[in-house]
């Protein structure tokens, strides 16, 4: 049984224990607004909120979140998209800088410490961007294009901000397709850039807009305000512990630990040997206890001051002393989402223009999605919204609508791909002849048709004439040589 305590309580008592943790979440999600929660990174403040980690374990999930956004619903002054407007290049090519400054995520970084506070707590999205070459007006898929954009850069090494797992880079063990935060990156620039990273979580809270971030469990927890254990350790690498215990229990005499001099340091998460004390050079028999305890505790807490950074810039954007309540998993999922894409969530949010959902071309589509890998799943949202993940639920939406809709003007239609207004959720189908034509169409689409284009851009690129959108000012186009051949640029709109 995986819950062994429970074994022998009666399914009656396990029932009313349920319904009376039901009820508690009930009671306290109202209390939220009561709190005066405005600052604090929780833990480090005085007060009732110190005590919400207590809830973690006793608050049923759907009502600590509902908790969180009836905090977040109080009112804000609401600012128009257009009080700042700026110019940067899009990296392409591997044209991101030694720190990641010219990729998107470094862009708005910079970028960032001109918003007013009061900006980052709009309820749908935060900024407007035009990628030049792309010929897209940003009702919001732009946005959510530069977020996709900016996730991808974090964990494909165009920034210094995430590391791969040891047992990544081992190939060993579990979490090795996760990150983990990058204790060598800890420059001022570097710490602003966590905090960046901090507000892009915030806001997807926020909005309920997730990320595609792959961050191991380790990290969530740590910025769920929970200390790390030596199981979180091994977690993310399985070799560490096993070879301090076998430094710690070895029966070598203290002669044959002479001999065989191991330098008093430790691997940190990123591989750097660091120094654990100036009084030792190496491990002896009388010292290796101490080396242990010292190499424990440095890699718990080796993260400390990203971790922090991240937290302050969620604060920026939700109120941090309440993720206290959730659990590492929890939050992931408030940030992330499900990693699977569920379809019967975006068909319960489908509508149909121009077809009937019983009609065969729209039969074929779902069965085409339905076999999709979920790798296929995410890159066809990312085609078709901008985004890799859906929102937890309907409620999440906010009444966004996936439309689907036939596409008459194209002949013969199987001749044409499928087109995407990433902007309104809307995915255009020529009425294809059969099931075969349109999984083949769709599916070059959502591979090799990421940029936000049109054939009104194409057409000026091709024939030379000046884009009217792009007589823009030189004043912010560093290195604008080097980017010309293969870069776009934005126009990032804060406010």
């Amino acid at each position: 049984m995986e819950y062994n305590h429970l074994q022998e309580i009666a399914i009656i008592g396990l029932r009313n224990r349920l319904l009376l943790l039901h009820h508690i979440s009930e009671l306290f999600c109202p209390c939220i607004p009561m709190f005066d929660l405005e600052g604090r990174l929780g833990g480090t403040g005085h007060g009732v909120s110190v005590g919400f980690d207590t809830l973690r374990g006793i608050l049923i999930s759907q009502g600590k979140i509902k908790a969180e956004m009836l905090y977040m619903e109080k009112p804000v002054i609401i600012y128009p998209y257009s009080l700042d407007q700026v110019k940067r290049s899009r990296s392409k090519g591997g044209l991101a800088g030694p720190d990641g400054t010219k990729s998107v995520f470094g862009q708005m970084c910079a970028k960032m410490s001109s918003f007013s506070p009061d900006s980052l707590l709009l309820p749908h999205r935060v900024w407007k961007v035009k990628f030049v070459g792309e010929s897209v007006d940003d009702c919001g898929g732009g946005y959510s294009e530069s977020i996709a954009e900016m996730c991808e850069e974090l964990q494909n090494g165009l920034t210094p901000l995430l590391i791969v797992t040891p047992n990544g880079r081992d190939e060993s063990g579990a979490n090795r397709d996760c990150f983990l935060l990058n204790p060598a990156a800890k420059s001022p620039l570097h710490i602003s850039m966590f905090r960046f990273l901090g507000v892009l979580l915030g806001i997807a809270i926020r909005t309920g807009s997730p990320l595609s971030l792959y961050l191991a469990e380790p990290v969530w927890k740590q910025l769920a305000g929970m200390n790390l254990t030596i199981a979180d350790l091994s977690e993310v690498d399985k070799d560490f512990i096993p070879g301090l215990m076998y430094i710690r229990d070895n029966e070598a005499s203290a002669e044959e630990f002479e001999a065989m001099p191991l330098p008093f340091t430790v691997p940190s998460a990123c591989g750097q040997e660091v120094q654990l004390s100036s009084k030792h050079s190496h491990i002896s028999l009388e010292n290796r206890s101490e080396y242990v305890r010292l190499a424990v505790n440095y890699r718990l807490h080796e993260f400390d001051e990203q971790v922090s950074a991240v937290r302050e810039g969620m604060a920026r954007v939700v109120p941090v002393p309440l993720l206290s309540l959730f659990t590492g998993y929890e939050l992931e999922t408030m940030v992330c989402g499900s990693p699977d894409i569920p379809l019967h969530l975006l068909k319960s949010v489908a509508t149909y223009k121009g077809v009937e959902p019983t009609a065969p071309l729209i039969q074929w589509f779902w069965e085409v999605m339905e076999s999709f890998s979920n790798t296929e799943r995410s890159l066809f949202l990312r085609f078709v919204w901008g985004r890799t993940r859906l929102p937890r639920t309907i409620a999440d939406f906010r009444g966004r609508d996936f439309v689907v809709q036939v596409l008459d003007k194209y002949n013969p239609p199987d001749h044409f791909l499928p087109e995407s207004y990433t902007c309104f959720f809307l995915l255009k189908l020529p009425r294809y002849s059969c099931k075969l034509v349109l999984e083949e169409k769709l599916k070059y689409a959502i591979h090799f048709c990421k940029s936000i284009d049109t054939d009104d851009y194409a057409r000026i690129a091709l024939s030379g004439e000046p884009a009217a959108d792009d007589s823009s000012d030189d004043s912010d186009n560093e290195d604008a040589d080097s980017f010309a051949s293969d870069s776009t640029q934005d126009y990032l709109t804060g406010h």
